[in-house]
């Protein structure tokens, strides 16, 4: 095979997306701040997401607006996931990384990642989801000559890990202090 010091850049693994959630619960004016919050985090255009059903202990109704996400990709999406690492201290669990090697977390005020306090906005937890691929990726997903992606060039839950690891120098618990 291929020595040590020649590393395929196929087999670099890279950030594909980054999905910033924030759910509220309700629809109103609650909601449309915390889309003003993802805004100002991003600069990007938040799309909002509907209860799929009702939900009477919740006080929800099916198609209510109750949540606001947005998606965010190249290099903003890497210096936001470095603020949201930052927060958590780049301390994440073993059961935040998904066997297709994609990982989450949350947090729980958004002023921590260095946005300032507005007592007319409130403070906002969100949830951070970022997935991972490698060059090469799309030929799994066009729509001309479209084909299998190997099994062994498919992101894994220990390349996810390792990635995390060596990107940001994080460190993965098994269980929760």
């Amino acid at each position: 095979m291929a020595s040590d010091d020649k590393k395929n850049p196929m087999r670099d693994v890279k950030v594909d997306k980054m999905i910033l959630n924030c759910c509220v619960g309700e629809s109103g004016d609650r909601l449309t701040r915390a889309a003003r919050v993802l805004e100002q985090l991003t600069g990007q255009q938040p799309v909002f997401s509907k209860a799929r059903y009702t939900l009477r202990s919740f006080g929800i109704r099916r198609n209510e607006k109750i949540a606001v996400h947005v998606t965010v990709r190249g290099e903003k999406a890497l210096e936001i996931l470095e603020r949201g690492l930052k927060v958590k201290e780049y301390e994440l669990l073993q059961r935040n990384f998904s066997d297709t090697g994609n990982f989450g977390f949350g947090i729980n005020e958004h002023i921590d990642l260095g946005i300032k306090y507005d007592p007319t906005t409130g403070i906002y937890g969100m949830d951070f989801f970022v997935c991972l691929t490698r060059a090469g990726a799309r030929v799994a997903r066009r729509k001309v000559r479209q084909s299998r992606m190997g099994i062994r060039h498919k992101v894994t839950k220990e390349d996810a890990i390792k990635w995390f690891q060596d990107k940001f120098e994080g460190v993965v618990l098994a269980q929760p202090i």
